[in-house]
């Protein structure tokens, strides 16, 4: 994978097969960019994001962005992606990505296998503006894409082995988030606005799914009475409570689950 403006890549290694990730630290207006770059072996690969809905690309992401440009990013998002993917030498067309003002050295990753299954989470994750959804007041309204900046964000891409059809990506979307919110209830994460109650987000959350090969074991149900959502519930558990540790130093006083 040749992209521009690159001043170093840092190798993750997985054991999943089909999947190729690296942080990749480059220049971007000035500034020094993170980015957590996964590619499928030159393959498109169906994924449901929840900022980009479903499609079929070459590259997944998670892009740090540092304060400098924050408010570039959020206020004027359609001019940033578009600028963001021309200084790599991608198009909007190859490539589904999410972004975070968490840094990317504090991303986390845990895998889990179960027979021929095979379940990959990344994470990163920042509560500066953690919400309890469905009780707390939002402060933002988006008008022509435009929003402003928010700091904050747990980020989360789940990679599959297996061949999901799009109800069983959907419903991933459904046990990584309870996962998380899991995680927010067990470390007593509060509300940024109302510090009495308990955190489920932070109002800035993202979920890419990424489905395996279009030759894998297809599997339509990904809720957690199943053995792939077991998978995706535990990867996601362990990587948001390994992410929160790096970035925020929030560490799990009790066992409460795997």
């Amino acid at each position: 994978m040749r992209l521009g403006n690159i001043v170093e890549r840092r190798k993750i290694n997985l054991n999943i097969g089909g999947v190729n990730a690296e942080i990749l630290y480059h220049e971007f207006m000035g500034c020094l960019m993170k980015t957590l770059m996964l590619s499928f072996n030159g393959e498109r690969r169906r994924i449901l994001s929840t900022l980009d809905g479903y499609r079929r690309v070459m590259y997944v992401a998670n892009v740090y962005v540092p304060s400098e440009l924050s408010d570039f990013s959020m206020k004027e998002y359609p001019k940033f992606k578009r600028v963001f993917l021309r200084s790599l030498g991608l198009n909007a067309r190859s490539i589904s990505f999410i972004s975070t003002g968490a840094d990317m050295d504090n991303v986390a990753f845990c895998e889990r296998f179960f027979q021929e299954f095979g379940v990959c989470c990344f994470a990163t994750a920042g509560t500066g503006n953690a919400l309890r959804s469905g009780v707390d007041k939002a402060n933002y309204v988006e008008r022509n894409g435009r929003f402003e900046y928010v700091p904050g964000t747990i980020n989360i891409i789940i990679l599959s082995n297996a061949l999901l059809t799009g109800g069983a990506m959907a419903r991933a979307i459904i046990t990584a988030t309870e996962a998380k919110t899991a995680v927010l209830q067990d470390l007593d994460v509060r509300s940024s606005s109302s510090c009495e109650l308990q955190a489920t987000g932070t109002g800035t959350d993202n979920i890419i799914v990424v489905s395996g090969r279009e030759e894998a074991t297809p599997i339509t149900w990904t809720g957690g009475h199943t053995k792939m959502g077991e998978l995706i519930g535990v990867c996601t558990r362990m990587a948001v409570l390994g992410a929160l540790e790096k970035q925020e130093k929030r560490v799990l006083k009790k066992f409460a689950g795997a």
